[in-house]
């Protein structure tokens, strides 16, 4: 085992750590498609006191977020193909389950887990615009629905960009457990390249560094617009 840092694998690693990036954002953004709505529509339920589905949300919501994500992979990497490979063999599918790209399970574990927590980021931002806004605008002559597109989303959107900014940041870094699923993302990729000769501190260094540039560019985003949706920021007050 070598003494000091290696320089030279360091830069090697780093390039080698960034070719992992596409599969972590990959499943970020994929994440965040599904998410973002189901996690809107969570947050309505909870909003509007619906029968059943608020209980529901509220009990799906503190099952997922008090139980780390790394049990949640492991339990959904390990029964869902069992579950699957049990039904196909029962109706005679000819589907061998455990060929199956595992990034499909990242992104079932990923979507589950940063849903419940856009249910709060999105019940605590809509809770922020005033319900007179709503009746407001029902008694204008828009539905339900245009009242929301129109008046109350932008403004509770401007509310939760900094919660839904952390949650986002959040998921990429939560996708360095992916390597527990094999998945040949950032902290696999150079763990691997590590493994010949030993150099873990090199490769966790490059790990720390891509996962700061890639977090540090999503956060400037952010910032760059909340500043677009700055004309909301008075109706918010």
């Amino acid at each position: 085992m070598s003494e000091g840092i290696n320089f030279e694998f360091l830069i090697e690693a780093f390039f080698i750590a960034l070719s992992g990036a596409p599969t972590a954002l990959l499943i970020t953004l994929v994440t965040l498609i599904v998410a973002i709505p189901l996690g809107l529509l969570g947050a309505l339920t909870r909003i509007n006191q619906v029968p059943v589905l608020k209980q529901l949300t509220r009990v799906y919501v503190s099952f997922v977020r008090g139980t780390p994500v790394i049990i949640q992979i492991f339990i959904i990497y390990s029964s869902v193909p069992l579950l699957l490979a049990s039904f196909f063999e029962k109706y005679s599918i000819n589907i061998d389950v455990y060929k199956v790209n595992p990034i499909w399970y990242a992104f079932i574990v990923f979507a589950l887990y940063t849903t419940a927590n856009l249910i709060e980021v999105f019940r605590s931002a809509l809770n922020t615009v005033s319900k007179g806004q709503l009746e407001a605008a029902l008694s204008t002559g828009l539905t339900h629905v245009q009242a929301y597109r129109r008046i109350i989303l932008p403004q509770a959107l401007v509310s939760a960009l900094p919660n839904l900014c952390t949650t986002t940041t959040n998921l990429i870094k939560a996708t360095s457990l992916g390597f527990a699923m094999s998945l040949p993302e950032i902290t696999l990729k150079a763990k691997v390249a590590a493994n010949v000769g030993y150099n873990y501190l090199e490769a966790y260094i490059d790990i720390f560094l891509v996962y700061l540039i890639i977090c540090s560019i999503v956060e400037y985003g952010f910032k760059w617009y909340e500043k677009r949706l700055a004309k909301y920021k008075a109706a918010v007050a």
